[in-house]
């Protein structure tokens, strides 16, 4: 599927895929969040090339992730600044990190997270935010939502009698 393709399916997954899911803006993603605004940071951090750079910034400006802010005219220059959007989207590159050192990082661990207040390493896992518990503990489960088609009733429906047998 191109990924415009991706946005007209119902699946949230696949459109969040749509518009972030690829290795060069999840990398931008994850240096937005450090504070890089500048696309010569982004350049230097990455070592991209300028065209994908530009077209990443672009897509993830146009998909609502990052503003667009003037801050030279002459020569015109933006900076890429995380939105609301691109800041909700911080749990999503935490739990992406955590998996890669678990399952990934051969060498040991190039980066984590921590607790600001005491300095201890956290493990960020991925909790209900009703009742606090792990969504990985096997007590949750797919549901179609109201919007479902029968595409997705089917692919959940299926998914429900497989985690039953």
């Amino acid at each position: 599927m191109r990924n415009s393709e991706f946005d007209r399916c119902l699946c949230p997954v696949a459109r969040t895929v749509a518009r972030a899911g690829d290795a060069w803006s999840l990398m931008i993603l994850r240096d937005a969040l450090h504070g890089l605004t500048r696309f010569d940071q982004f350049r230097k951090s990455l070592s991209v090339a300028p065209n994908i750079l530009a077209d990443r910034l672009t897509r993830l400006a146009e998909a609502g992730f990052l503003e667009r802010r003037r801050y030279n005219e002459r020569p015109p220059r933006d900076e890429y600044v995380l939105t609301e959007l691109g800041r909700d989207f911080r749990p999503v590159l935490y739990a992406m990190m955590a998996f890669g050192n678990r399952h990934f990082a051969r060498e040991g661990l190039a980066s984590g997270l921590a607790d600001t207040t005491t300095g201890l390493a956290a493990d960020p896992v991925v909790v209900d935010a009703h009742t606090g518990r792990r969504v990985d503990d096997g007590t949750f489960t797919l549901v179609a939502g109201p919007a479902a088609d029968d595409a997705v009733r089917a692919r959940m429906a299926f998914a429900a009698h497989r985690s039953a047998a």
